[in-house]
């Protein structure tokens, strides 16, 4: 099966973080799922970063390293994605967030979040 992490998810993944859930942590770990991060996500971050909104327990260069370690895989934004913004109702308004489910809903992917705003769209979403 194929997951694409929303932002939250990946962050706290690779930083150890209490609020994932040790059964997520684990589903992530597994190699026999295929796990995605949108380009959006670490776009996402490095604003937030940028901003002082948001530190990491790393070095931002270093997170190519720290996908690859872990099987990451990267998901580039394509105009089918962005295409796919335009059949989204205007339910949530983060830019982010929107890519991210349109690229769930064009790629068939179920998208790990705790973000209930995603369950309001067309879009698989799971945080079991």
């Amino acid at each position: 099966m194929q997951y694409l992490l929303d932002t939250h998810t990946l962050l706290w993944f690779l930083q150890d973080d209490p609020q994932l859930p040790k059964k997520i942590s684990s589903r992530i770990r597994n190699i026999e799922n295929n796990y995605i991060v949108s380009i959006a996500s670490l776009w996402e971050i490095a604003i937030k970063i940028k901003l002082g909104k948001l530190s990491i327990k790393f070095p931002f260069e270093r997170f190519a390293v720290y996908l690859a370690d872990n099987d990451l895989e990267v998901l580039a934004i394509s105009f089918d994605h962005i295409s796919q913004v335009l059949n989204l109702d205007m339910l949530h308004r983060d830019p982010f967030d929107r890519i991210i489910i349109a690229q769930g809903i064009t790629e068939d992917l179920t998208i790990l979040t705790r973000d209930e705003h995603f369950a309001k769209y067309a879009v698989k979403t799971t945080w079991k």
